[in-house]
Formats: C-alpha cells, sequence, structure tokens
C-alpha cells in the first residue's frame, strides 16, 4: 500500500484545513488509517484513527471536538477535517494504514509522507 498526504498549509489560528490521503493498491477497507503529527524536536504524536467500515473512530485528547476523521473506501482515501486549529496544532502530518494487534492496539505497517500543517497566530 502506498500513500499520498495532501492538503495542508499555512492558515490563521481558528481557521480550518481538511487534509486528504490517498492509498494506492486493493483491500483499502482492511485496513485502519490513522493519522499522526510530527513537529521538530517531538516525538510523533498519535491524532485519530478510523476503522475499515468508517463506523469507528478515536480521537486523541488535544483535537477531540476539533478534528473529524472519515474516510471513502469507494476513493482510497482518508480525510481529517482540522476546525477551529491551534498554533500548536503546527506539525508535519503523516497518514499511516495498519491492522489490529490487540483489542486495543493498531499495528501500522504502511505510512505515507507528510503534510506541513502551520497554523499562525
Amino acid at each position: 500500500v502506498q500513500l499520498q498526504a495532501s492538503g495542508g498549509g499555512l492558515v490563521q489560528a481558528g481557521g480550518s484545513l481538511r487534509l486528504s490521503c490517498a492509498a494506492s493498491g486493493s483491500r483499502f477497507s482492511s485496513y485502519i488509517m490513522g493519522w499522526f503529527r510530527q513537529s521538530p524536536g517531538r516525538e510523533r504524536e498519535f491524532v485519530a484513527r478510523i476503522s475499515g467500515s468508517g463506523g469507528s473512530t478515536y480521537y486523541a485528547d488535544s483535537v477531540k471536538g476539533r478534528f473529524t476523521i472519515d474516510r471513502d473506501n469507494a476513493k482510497n482515501t482518508v480525510f481529517l477535517q482540522m476546525n477551529n486549529l491551534k498554533p500548536e496544532d503546527t506539525a508535519g502530518y503523516y497518514c499511516a494504514a495498519g491492522m489490529w494487534l490487540s483489542p486495543t492496539s493498531v499495528k501500522y505497517h504502511y505510512w505515507g509522507q507528510g503534510t506541513q500543517v502551520t497554523v499562525s497566530s
């Protein structure tokens, strides 16, 4: 599976962006899709994930209520709608595809390149 993220950019605090991650290959709906972010000097941080069917989502507390993850399996694409952006959301955002490792843990096998999100104050 190859993943291509896009949609990043520069936005003012309080603004919105919608990230996309297009996947190549088959069996897209078999994968749990996740979004992560990383800024310089900081560890990679989990943002959100969505089940293969799209029926189940999970968010980091830092983005809950502001970000929404969804997917279009017919188009092999996962999205991250980001509203009410804050300067601390500034980071490179990465999408990933994985499978359940345990009932509460996902192993991500494939990673896309990052798309930069910069939020100015």
